[in-house]
């Protein structure tokens, strides 16, 4: 047997000896030993015993061309073969860096016209927050640093992100948030809205910001900035109310509007970009995972003309960057997935209809004792689960209530997220009706075998 034989043989062994993973508890999941995927296709990945599971996820919310699209895998052959790398500093750059930003741009809106790449969602977060610092001090209003953001929203993991993230089992590792970040509450109407109506509930979470910014003081903030839809946080969508109110204060009280797209971006709410589909336009949006569906790390943020004009003619240096910021294999990988989506009209089919399928599907489980609520925006959703509907009660173990229903539906198959006490869905805008049908067949089984474990 050869070395790479023997190797893929105990993966399982070798993952446990030399593999921290991202957001696990490295004891636990060692004893439980780690699944491995070998290979996706389509709307499915296979792990290595054989076992197909839909994914309901696609990958971490990324995938959205589906798995096996040899368009991208030959793009990425290309490009190596002509240039595997290069960088963008010291006045250089390559050709699908170049096209890539001008076809982002083309499908942000009229007021956005530049874009800065970086690796990830994450440093794409680091960026605008240095972006936004720079702009207010180079028209003379270095005060203006303080950033507004929200509870139980997430920005990516690195110290920045994690602080402008409002996940406090983050802030609890670290010592953070950094200093100049302070968060506002969400607009969770469900969980949070007692007995406001959904309307007076998200002008009343909108305008906590306005409150933030008088006690903070004008002069010292720079930026407001908020998932379109919270994505790690539970898919929540926000009110009808919400967002007008949100950019009309922004704009009342000259801060900027910053939306990340990292999730939201390239179809996934049925429009290119989530703050299309809420009517507001941004002065900076972070963007990743859907801008390549994953098949290779790129990520970047928009800029509006308002600070890119500033950026490029005032500032001088901007002094950031990134060894692979603008990569051109990567640039390669994600113009290609651009094209799929632009010539397979992925956005348009998501809009007009697999993304009110998916909606009508999970609508349908709301007969179900366990089901509260069902939200969905293109192929963006979920499931809250609940012990008591007619009040809108939820279980005292929200966990164990989200982990039940997960488990039973991988164990079938189905790959799907729990956060807390509801179930989220991200799947490949390629999926098909009878593959939503699979997805809605197998969530209603999970939801009986939850039902039945938690009322004992």
């Amino acid at each position: 047997m050869s070395n790479l034989s023997a190797a893929a043989s105990n993966l399982g062994a070798l993952d446990a000896a030399h593999h921290i993973h991202p957001f696990s508890d490295m004891q636990k999941l060692n004893a439980a030993g780690t699944r491995i995927i070998e290979r996706g296709e389509g709307c499915y990945i296979f792990d290595n015993h054989g076992k197909k599971y839909l994914d309901g996820f696609a990958g971490l919310w990324c995938v959205n061309v589906g798995y096996g699209r040899k368009e991208i895998t030959e793009a990425v052959m290309r490009q190596m073969n002509e240039l595997p790398y290069y960088n963008t500093f010291f006045g250089t750059t390559t050709p699908p860096t170049v096209l890539l930003a001008q076809k982002i741009t083309s499908h942000a809106g009229p007021n956005i016209n530049r874009v800065f790449f970086t690796g990830s969602g994450s440093e794409a977060n680091d960026t605008w927050f240095r972006m936004a610092r720079v702009y207010w001090a180079t028209l003379g209003k270095p005060e203006k640093k303080m950033v507004i953001a929200r509870r139980n929203g997430y920005h990516g993991s690195t110290v920045v992100g994690a602080s402008l993230g409002g996940m406090k089992y983050m802030h609890e590792q670290g010592a953070l948030p950094i200093e100049g970040i302070v968060h506002i509450g969400q607009p969770y109407w469900y969980g949070e809205g007692a007995d406001l109506s959904p309307a007076e509930f998200g002008l009343k979470v909108a305008r906590e910001l306005e409150a933030k910014i008088d006690e903070l003081g004008e002069d010292n903030v720079a930026a407001f900035v908020a998932e379109p839809i919270q994505g790690a946080g539970g898919v929540i969508v926000p009110p009808e109310t919400y967002w007008p109110e949100i950019a009309r204060i922004c704009k009342a009280r000259n801060i900027l509007l910053v939306v990340d797209e990292v999730i939201c971006g390239f179809g996934r709410t049925g429009q290119w970009f989530g703050h299309q589909h809420f009517g507001v336009e941004p002065d900076l949006a972070p963007i990743a995972k859907g801008l390549s569906s994953g098949y290779l790390p790129i990520g970047g943020v928009m800029v509006s003309d308002r600070v890119g004009e500033v950026l490029v003619n005032e500032v001088g240096d901007f002094n950031h960057g990134f060894t692979y910021s603008g990569h051109p294999v990567c640039a390669a990988a994600a113009l290609e997935n651009l094209r799929i989506i632009e010539d397979e009209k992925l956005v348009e089919r998501v809009r007009d209809d697999v993304g009110p399928y998916l909606a009508a599907g999970l609508k349908s489980l709301e007969d179900h004792p366990m089901v509260g609520q069902t939200q969905c925006v293109g192929l963006m959703a979920a499931v809250q689960l609940v012990e008591d509907k007619a009040d809108r009660k939820r279980f005292e173990d929200k966990e164990k209530a989200g982990i039940e229903v997960r488990n039973h539906c991988l164990a079938n198959g189905l790959v799907l997220r729990a956060t807390g006490d509801r179930m989220l869905y991200s799947p490949p805008l390629v999926i098909s009706r009878s593959e939503i049908d699979d997805m809605i067949t197998i969530t209603r089984n999970g939801l009986d075998h939850a039902w039945k474990v938690m009322q004992g």
